[in-house]
């Protein structure tokens, strides 16, 4: 029987960032993972080769829609989904391998097989049992889905499913407006697929900024995307090969129905914890199925900690990474934190769409007096150039104090504009800060900057 200084279940982005950071700080470090190959849901099925088809569905359409406008002449690349696939697949391998890789660097043992917990302490893995003075729970997310919806992985699809078709569908409906949905009907319809977005709340991109709700919905009916919103789904009869959606609309209870060749199923994730024993055990769970933490993220069970989506809090990679690095601080003796109110979220579509902090809803409702600086991307000289000018950066500050309370970016490389933002508020700095601070010429950056502005005596630009 091995004996660990730390034990961590599941190798996703929580679990393998958690036990690098076990490893450095000394600790005796194994993770399970009964996966072929390390990385989680991220890198396997999830964040990694979303990312992939999204790049490449990306070029596409740029072949076909600007190529021509800067004097780049000729027919507009086919479409080979089987190589495409391929694509997708090498990106996975190397991202996986390098996992692999950083596990051997830091002699941390990978303990191959599915772990249950049969007490505090031990950790069975396949026919063995491991001692452990501390274990960490990092075993993730699945699939939520719907009543009277089957997924079959073939029509009926989760974004797993939808990662892997056995061809383009003509048509696919996508059930739920959330950030899977989007960014994988983007990808199928710049290949081509008419893509419905069905969605039971009366907007796109639930929790998200109103005002970036009805201006990411418009951007996306414009590339050919479109919203049925209000609308629960009844039912998917799925008949030789092909798919009937059934919906009613909230407003008036008329019911409707959807062909389609391919339907995804993305109304969101589940906290995964099956098979780990967690019952007999004694740990905590809430009423949403989560694992129960105290501030520490430790569970009901002395030596049991758990962090990412199996907890509560936003199921997102980089929050289960922070979790993992600050978990293994408190476990070699060290203070670890999570600053959850500095947290950016990213849709990859294009443009891109980022947010961190307050809505301005939130602001509202909690009575924080604000003020608005925002800047469009068609005031940006770069952005122009490149036709990329949808979109904006949106600022809110505290109306006394100008601290940066959040902000809400559409546009290029909102993904990566936003970190300018979240620096600055772990900084707790205030907008004038930003619009002070010089800015490449010409960036994308310099619309955060001319938002900024915004926030005082006004942007030049606009």
């Amino acid at each position: 029987m091995a004996s660990y200084d730390v034990i961590i279940i599941g190798s996703g982005p929580g679990g393998y960032v958690c036990a690098i950071r076990c490893a450095q700080l000394g600790l005796k470090t194994a993770c399970v993972e009964g996966r072929e190959t390390l990385g989680g849901t991220c890198l396997n099925v999830g964040c990694i080769p979303s990312k992939a088809l999204l790049h490449a569905t990306h070029m596409l359409h740029e072949a076909e829609h600007n190529f021509a406008k800067m004097g780049l002449k000729g027919k507009s690349p086919s479409v080979d989904w089987g190589d495409m696939q391929s694509y997708k697949a090498d990106t996975i391998g190397q991202n996986t391998k390098g996992i692999e890789f950083l596990f051997k660097k830091n002699k941390i043992d990978w303990l191959k097989g599915w772990g249950t917990i049969p007490e505090a302490g031990k950790v069975k893995v396949g026919d063995e049992v491991h001692e452990a003075k501390n274990i960490v729970i990092a075993t993730g997310s699945d699939v939520a889905t719907l009543p009277g919806v089957e997924i079959d992985e073939d029509v009926v699809v989760s974004s797993t499913g939808a990662l892997s078709l056995k061809k383009i569908p003509k048509k696919m409906v996508v059930i739920g407006a959330g950030v899977i949905g989007l960014e994988m009907g983007s990808v199928y319809s710049r290949l081509g697929s008419e893509v419905t977005v069905v969605e039971y709340l009366d907007t796109i991109t639930p929790g998200m900024d109103g005002e970036v709700q009805k201006g990411f919905q418009k951007i996306l009916k414009k590339q050919g995307m479109e919203f049925i919103l209000g609308a629960a789904v009844q039912g998917v009869e799925v008949k030789n090969g092909k798919a009937k959606v059934a919906y009613k609309l909230k407003k008036d209870d008329s019911e409707a129905t959807l062909d389609a060749d391919t339907v995804l199923v993305a109304t969101g994730r589940r906290p995964y914890t099956d098979g780990l024993g967690l019952d007999k055990l004694g740990v905590s769970m809430s009423k949403r199925g989560q694992v129960e933490t105290d501030g520490h993220w430790k569970t009901s069970v002395d030596g049991v900690y758990a962090i990412g989506d199996c907890i509560a809090g936003p199921m997102l990679a980089h929050k289960a990474e922070d979790e993992g690095m600050a978990v293994a601080e408190v476990l070699a003796g060290k203070h670890g934190h999570v600053n959850y109110d500095v947290i950016p979220g990213v849709i990859y579509t294009h443009p891109e769409v980022a947010n961190v902090g307050k809505t301005e809803e939130q602001l509202k409702e909690a009575g924080t007096p604000y003020k608005v600086g925002k800047f469009s991307f068609m005031g940006n000289g770069r952005a122009k150039a490149n036709f990329a000018g949808e979109g904006f950066v949106k600022i809110l500050a505290h109306k006394e104090t100008d601290r940066i309370l959040g902000a809400h970016i559409i546009g290029p490389m909102a993904g990566d504009l936003i970190h300018e933002i979240c620096v600055a508020m772990e900084f707790g700095a205030a907008a004038e800060d930003l619009a002070l601070t010089c800015h490449a010429h010409p960036t994308y950056s310099e619309a955060v900057r001319e938002a900024a502005l915004a926030c005082g005596d006004g942007p030049i630009h606009s």
